[in-house]
């Protein structure tokens, strides 16, 4: 296969921008820049944390030649990404304590892009926003920086991640990919860029908004549908009436939505639906359903912990000075990342009741959670105590299948299974 001509940067190699980087090295030459030097010299090694790459993939696309027709040559040095005509911005968008929207990465990624822009480059946007931020935003940004006249002098897109983080199934190129450009022509560049990789196949939204809007609607849907099940879990409980045969029994009509209760988190799910509502909010429109989603999916992990807390009460255990051993601090199953992890609203609600919480999570790093939420990590199964007065399953990572939960638990423990991975039997309560 012939090398492309288009030289592409990508801005953020995380869980989103380096899969990205590495199909695109296959056939085209590719910057991928980040501004943590730490992230770059491990990839040079062809090591990535985030295991969403394999170590011998990420080798065979790796280049030390800035001038390789093709490949992936990583960097944390500003100067040695001017020479590219195409910039694909993938940093994360996260949200305050307020869950306000912080557009620092973003715009800072709009910067370095902006001081090294030149005549017809194009600049796509992959970063969940809420609708219009990529121009009204973004593209002033970029003028300010370049001196250059957007849709004159150069052009955008936006096209959003779709990246599952842990998933090996549904990886880059196997899931379709909404694309969109600032002009009718630059929209055709944009998707023709992304098919040359995309197996899956590309939609073209109309317009970048559009292509905003899809972003956050995909994932508001499916946390208003969380909340859903987890406001049926609570009333379940209440009634004495499992939730799990519940929804397996309704799940057996061929339009029911097999959504499941648990806690909600992530880069994605968890933060959003609150773009779409700070967009709305200034709109003047205040959005009821899905705020209301985001209270009830929020309000799971201390309703968790509360609930362990009156179970424990119920056969005697004195909580003050009680132990807990929570299972997983990652957002979801079989993978590493912590981000947003809701699990950490169980563990603060257990030490406002001064419960001694033990976390454990093999696939968790030890320095990222002590950074992160300030706890101290167990990593192995050999640092677990016994004799646990509770137990909440938080997380459903496989390798919790083989743990001995009844040489975990104390002769009064309560086991609260979250995720409903373990049997019945060894459990006291689930959502």
């Amino acid at each position: 296969m012939m090398p492309k001509t288009d030289r592409i940067t990508i801005i953020g190699l995380g869980y989103v921008g380096l899969p990205l980087a590495v199909e695109f090295a296959k056939q085209y030459h590719v910057v991928g820049f980040d501004i943590n030097a730490a992230r770059i010299a491990e990839l040079k090694e062809g090591n990535d944390q985030t295991l969403e790459v394999e170590t011998d993939e990420l080798k065979a696309v790796l280049t030390y030649d800035e001038h390789a027709e093709k490949g992936l040559f990583v960097t944390s040095d500003k100067d040695m990404i001017a020479g590219s005509n195409i910039y694909i911005v993938t940093v994360p968008t996260p949200t305050d304590a307020l869950n306000k929207p912080i557009f620092t990465p973003l715009v800072k990624a709009s910067e370095t892009v902006g001081a090294v822009l030149k005549q017809d480059d194009i600049v796509i946007y992959e970063s969940t926003v809420y609708p219009g931020v990529t121009e009204d935003i973004c593209v002033p940004i970029l003028e300010r920086e370049s001196g250059l006249v957007f849709n004159t002098s150069f052009f955008a897109g936006y096209s959003p991640e779709r990246i599952n983080p842990g998933d090996k199934t549904h990886t880059v190129t196997k899931i379709l990919k909404v694309t969109s450009g600032s002009t009718p022509e630059i929209a055709k560049r944009v998707d023709d860029l992304y098919k040359s990789i995309i197996t899956a196949g590309t939609h073209l939204a109309p317009s970048i908004k559009v292509a905003e809007a899809a972003k956050v609607i995909e994932n508001s849907q499916r946390d208003i549908n969380i909340a859903f099940v987890n406001e049926l879990s609570k009333i379940f409980r209440l009634l004495d009436i499992d939730t799990q045969a519940v929804l397996e029994a309704a799940g057996t009509k061929w339009n029911f939505l097999k959504f499941t209760p648990g806690l909600v988190g992530g880069h994605c799910i968890g933060v959003d639906p609150y773009y779409l509502a700070q967009k709305a909010i200034e709109s003047g429109y205040t959005p009821e359903i899905i705020l209301a989603g985001r209270k009830m999916n929020d309000s799971m992990g201390s309703y968790v912990a509360s609930e362990t807390v009156k179970m424990m009460i119920k056969k005697g255990a004195t909580i003050k000075g009680s132990r807990a051993l929570v299972l997983g601090i990652t957002f979801k199953e079989n993978c590493p990342d912590i981000r947003n992890s809701r699990v950490i609203d169980i563990i603060r609600e257990f030490q406002s009741y001064q419960v001694d919480v033990d976390v454990y999570d093999p696939w968790a790093s030890k320095s990222e959670v002590k950074h992160e939420y300030g706890l101290d990590l167990l990593c192995s199964e050999a640092e677990l105590s016994d004799a646990y007065e509770a137990i909440i399953l938080a997380v459903s990572h496989n390798s919790f299948l083989s743990l001995d939960i009844s040489q975990l638990k104390s002769d009064i423990g309560v086991v609260f299974d979250v995720k409903s991975l373990l049997p019945k039997v060894l459990v006291d309560a689930r959502l």
